[in-house]
């Protein structure tokens, strides 16, 4: 069995995996990170997406194997101190979210939209996030809350983009 060794939301470990788990279920079954849901197992629904490097994936389409030496970052490794990040904030006061499954990598994506373009427009939100599906919202609130946060994120003393 090979042996990773992955950072995920600060925290390193190192664990012997089988070649075939993937990584959404590495996150958790081993490690307990919940906030990352199963949605589709096809790669289609985005609600698996976490950050790895920096960059969002969907964790259901990445092995465990193949985040070795990487830095993982979950819904739930956002918050700095017990507070919220920005966009978790923006997600809540824009009323944003519905029942709350796609949020979580919904989150992640507009995440990484930001590290690419801090000031989006309405158009590229939307077309940052096509790969993210949503059910509930019909989206109008989710990208005002990504332009919410990304304006609150580029305020001096603000949380940075990436987490």
């Amino acid at each position: 069995m090979p042996r990773i060794r992955v950072e995920v939301d600060g925290a390193t470990y190192e664990d012997d995996v089988e070649p075939r788990l993937l990584l959404v279920q590495y996150l958790r079954e081993r490690l307990g990170k919940v906030g990352t849901p199963v949605g589709c197992d096809t790669s289609n629904c985005g609600a698996c997406t976490v950050l790895m490097d920096g960059m969002s994936v969907k964790s259901c389409s990445v092995l465990a194997v193949q985040a070795d030496g990487h830095d993982v970052t979950t819904v739930e490794g956002l918050g700095v101190d017990g507070q919220t990040h920005p966009m978790q904030r923006a997600f809540h006061e824009e009323h944003a979210l519905q029942c709350g499954y796609c949020t979580p990598g919904m989150i992640m994506a507009s995440l990484d939209l930001l590290r690419e373009n801090p000031d989006p427009s309405e158009d590229e939100v939307r077309e940052g996030l096509e790969g993210n599906l949503c059910r509930c919202t019909g989206y109008q609130n989710i990208v005002k809350a990504v332009r919410r946060a990304a304006s609150d994120m580029r305020e001096p003393g603000r949380q940075e983009v990436t987490p």
